[in-house]
């Protein structure tokens, strides 16, 4: 399974670009879960949402439809990564098994200045609960630091079968070892004046790297930084963030699309 999508739905450029003109604001989650196959949600990284916003989520979207949570900040912006449990937790019950089976991965991002530090992190992702109100959770973790480029890293996310997050960024570390049952993308180098973003070329030279990670193996090219991964079926989460934002829906299309081809 590969799908693709976008960072949140409540975007004023889109408005009239992507967002056919006259869309109601309380429409705009039901048009965009019809045109991309998954949404990762930026507001719970800064907010506490009830239980009541996550089912209206689930109402709107189609049966098919993945949500991708970033978990709440005051989980990961710590020093001490070991005292987190009190946080993951109040994210975790807020009403996130409202999504049901819509429930996709948990995002959790950590700040540029997070260093490594394998004991602590890894007292983090034993924190990690596999499942909640009988929901299996993927969990995907975003480190911004150089310090996590080292082996020991990927053993770990291996070990606790936590996705570590393939960002493609300028700012931040690029890691493209496969760690768990899928792989989580943030496709993040967009460019304005291009109408889908990325150039078709890159666009599918990245539906071609999505493709070789869902079969099991590693995109070429990339550089790794753990031993080779066991060679086993993925899932696959591709989001445009950033970057030149109001493009990002025409690029998740455009890769959806030769995705396909």
């Amino acid at each position: 399974m590969i799908r693709a999508g976008i960072g949140g739905w409540n975007f004023e450029p889109w408005r009239g670009v992507f967002f056919p003109k006259g869309t109601p604001k309380t429409r705009e989650l039901e048009y965009a879960s019809r045109h991309v196959t998954t949404i990762e949600v930026n507001g719970t990284y800064y907010s506490t949402f009830k239980p009541n916003s996550f089912r209206r989520w689930h109402d709107e979207t189609p049966d098919d439809f993945v949500f991708a949570l970033k978990a709440n900040r005051f989980a990961t912006n710590r020093r001490v990564l070991a005292e987190a449990k009190p946080s993951i937790a109040r994210f975790l019950e807020s009403g996130v098994s409202e999504l049901k089976g819509k429930l996709g991965p948990i995002l959790w991002q950590f700040m540029h200045t997070k260093k490594f530090d394998a004991p602590d992190f890894e007292a983090f992702l034993a924190l990690l609960p596999k499942t909640i109100d009988a929901l299996k959770l993927r969990h995907a973790v975003e480190p911004r630091h150089e310090s996590f480029c080292v082996p020991e890293f990927i053993a770990l996310a291996r070990k606790y079968d936590t996705a570590i997050v393939f960002a493609d960024s300028a700012k931040y570390p690029v890691i493209a070892d496969p760690t768990s049952d899928f792989v989580y993308c943030r496709l993040q180098n967009a460019q304005e004046n291009v109408p889908t973003g990325y150039k078709p070329a890159q666009i599918k030279n990245w539906a071609d790297a999505a493709k070789a990670w869902e079969a099991g193996g590693t995109p070429k090219g990339l550089k790794l930084f753990g031993k080779p991964a066991a060679r086993k079926k993925r899932d696959v989460f591709v989001y445009m963030i950033n970057g030149a934002k109001v493009r990002a829906p025409a690029a998740a299309m455009a890769f959806l699309k030769a995705v396909k081809a």
